[in-house]
């Protein structure tokens, strides 16, 4: 038996999916999930994040978060937190930046959040010098001061579609015809949570739902607004979406996420104004282009650093890797940062309130 064998005998017995319904099965499934068969990473996988690109990446980050840490008082423990940690590589990044900030490393508790137990395997193994709770909710972070950060985590919890139908909504499924999966269109009906978007939508127009935000942002920002902190969310979408984002990817291609489930990456854009409205009661900061916030923090100062003594391939791998993060062509525009901090209180470097 395979995913698809499962979800399409669902669908026989209960009737069309919802689309989160389905991405959680595609990605969480504890036998033929995404997340639970494989590491998904670098050019042997399916993706490749900012992380895995440049060292420089993790190192700004975590020297971000250690300076916020400073600006706050230096409490003491504090935590130290990830989202969706992939290989662990962006923390090990942030921890040996921020090794030269005095006490930070002392005072840190590094919790990493994370679903898939073939990638707590693999995070264990990179982080395996230092001291590292992994846990599966953000319910299980501990109670107090809190630095964090969630590098594409956001665009790959479930959302839910919606096509607009006069005063209604008619909400996408995946049904199945002649026993393949297939996307269709439930009755139209009132959705409450969508009242606002009747003022920028006409009909026909899909807006996404992730109703997932609050459930992992509550318990980060009870923190936050309690005892201090910040968390800084990078990825890839804009204030407000509209439109139909939801995509799969498979070897570094754009594939049919109804094909061969659990297979693919399932991610869709991420609605920037949606964090922020769950975000209460903390503050957050204006959206800033990945690009612009890393070079706020310096990044092109430290890729000049790096370059001394580099030649041939490994120069221009370096090269690359820089304009990767940072050209408004490539990364630099498309994935975006916002950060929350407690009211009253300064951001994080790099970022505007």
């Amino acid at each position: 038996m395979s995913l698809q064998d499962h979800i399409i005998a669902r669908i026989r017995a209960e009737g069309p999916m919802r689309l989160d319904d389905y991405m959680h099965s595609c990605l969480l499934h504890p036998r033929w999930g995404y997340y639970a068969t494989r590491d998904p990473l670098g050019a042997e996988g399916d993706f490749t994040t900012a992380p895995e690109i440049s060292q420089m990446f993790g190192e700004l980050i975590g020297l971000a978060l250690a300076q916020k840490w400073l600006d706050d008082g230096a409490p003491a423990p504090f935590t130290l937190a990830e989202l969706g940690p992939g290989r662990g590589t962006l923390m090990a990044d942030i921890l040996r930046a921020s090794a030269r900030v005095p006490g930070f490393a002392e005072a840190a508790e590094v919790v990493l959040v994370e679903a898939s137990d073939t990638l707590r395997a693999v995070q264990a193994r990179t982080l395996a010098a230092h001291a590292v709770t992994p846990v599966t909710t953000t319910d299980a972070l501990p109670d107090q001061a809190l630095y964090l950060v969630a590098n594409e985590f956001f665009d790959a919890l479930p959302i839910r579609q919606f096509v607009r139908d006069g005063t209604g909504w008619r909400e996408r499924q995946v049904g199945l015809q002649e026993d393949a999966l297939v996307l269709g269109l439930g009755p139209a009906q009132p959705q409450p949570a969508l009242k606002d978007r009747l003022e920028d939508t006409r009909d026909g127009d899909l807006v996404e739902v992730c109703e997932a935000l609050s459930s992992v942002l509550a318990p980060v920002t009870a923190r936050i607004a309690r005892h201090g902190g910040a968390a800084l969310i990078v990825d890839y979408g804009d204030w407000r979406t509209l439109g139909d984002t939801w995509q799969a990817v498979h070897k570094h291609a754009a594939t049919d996420p109804l094909k061969a489930p659990g297979t693919a990456d399932l991610t869709a854009h991420v609605d920037f104004e949606a964090i922020a409205r769950a975000a209460a009661p903390c503050a957050h900061t204006r959206v800033t282009p990945q690009g612009v916030f890393l070079e706020r923090l310096g990044i092109t100062q430290r890729a000049q650093q790096l370059a001394r003594g580099l030649t041939g391939p490994a120069l221009n791998s370096h090269v690359a890797a820089h304009r990767r993060l940072t050209h408004p062509q490539e990364m630099g525009n498309l994935f975006k940062v916002i950060a929350l901090h407690r009211q009253g209180e300064a951001p994080p470097p790099g970022l505007e309130t």
